[in-house]
């Protein structure tokens, strides 16, 4: 074939593609790509003696992780982070899978007005959602009382004690957030052809059965996803402790995460004075920590998944 023919059978370049997604693209670059090469940058730099910045190497992240201050915030920040995050994925995560089984079963009535009670406090303000959880809780007029009392159980002050107060807050973001798990593993449940669940029931399986050996199997690739997602989030995690607990992440730093450590230390707080640098340094661990997560997800759990999709 000539040139002249090869000329007129290339397709033309997709410019509408171009246009469509440049405005995404423009926008997502200058508000979540930049601010993190900027800030990555910026972790490599300190302040001199007369306040110029000069570049200094990995010389913050050695500090951070050796300095007498810093390093115990630091290590204290990750342990309140990974319980955070337990708590997300050993309650948070089956409890959303369990409400998304009973909403996707036909013996349930009203299931819309369920999932719409379920998911509003996801769209809620997390300040509104923290000043109502400090009255709820608290010791003086807070209604937790009489409630906890029908149980036999005494209140406390549940946010003023360092071994109740990280994990209470973590059950009122389950509480909070337990509505997007439930519509994932939901919009997974339903797209499971009719077919699959009535030649189980034709066979004989219950219930139950149906549920681990068809349903559950399908739908992984979901549970992988809300698993990454949880993670994500709550190592990134900062609102509902900075609401409640303001950045000192009281009481003595029992709910200090990640999130409020860098805040504290790029703005400075209170008596603290601000060392954004340091900061910087901060944000680039938790990067670290997150990229970490999402690369094992992407490498272990989906190629472990790719494979056993080829085997069957």
């Amino acid at each position: 074939m000539s040139a002249d023919g090869r000329e007129k059978n290339r397709k033309p370049f997709p410019f509408h593609i171009v246009v469509f997604l440049a405005p995404a693209v423009i926008v997502y670059t200058l508000f979540m790509v930049y601010p993190l090469i900027d800030s990555l940058r910026l972790s490599l730099f300190a302040p001199d003696a007369s306040g110029q910045e000069v570049f200094v190497g990995l010389q913050n992240y050695q500090r951070l992780f050796t300095d007498e201050f810093l390093s115990p915030r630091l290590w204290g920040a990750i342990r309140n982070n990974l319980v955070f995050f337990a708590i997300h994925m050993l309650v948070q995560n089956p409890i959303g899978l369990l409400l998304a089984a009973l909403l996707s079963s036909r013996i349930v009535r009203g299931r819309a007005i369920y999932r719409t009670l379920i998911f509003t406090p996801t769209v809620l303000s997390v300040v509104l959602i923290g000043f109502i959880w400090r009255l709820i809780l608290s010791p003086l007029w807070g209604i937790s009382g009489d409630f906890l009392a029908i149980f036999g159980i005494k209140n406390q002050p549940w946010l003023g004690l360092p071994e109740y107060a990280l994990p209470v807050l973590s059950l009122v973001s389950v509480w909070q957030y337990v509505g997007i798990p439930m519509m994932l593993f939901l919009a997974a449940l339903i797209s499971i052809p009719d077919e699959l669940i009535e030649a189980a029931r034709v066979d004989g399986a219950t219930g139950i059965g149906v549920f681990w050996r068809i349903k559950f199997p399908l739908i992984l690739p979901t549970v992988g996803i809300v698993a990454v997602l949880t993670f994500v989030g709550n190592f990134n995690a900062f609102d509902l402790i900075y609401t409640t607990q303001t950045a000192l992440a009281g009481p003595d730093f029992a709910t200090d995460l990640l999130g409020t450590l860098f805040y504290r230390t790029f703005f400075g707080f209170q008596l603290q004075a601000g060392e954004p640098t340091m900061g910087a340094t901060i944000a680039g661990v938790m990067f670290l920590i997150i990229l970490t997560g999402v690369l094992i997800y992407l490498f272990g759990w989906q190629r472990r998944l790719l494979k056993l999709e080829i085997e069957l």
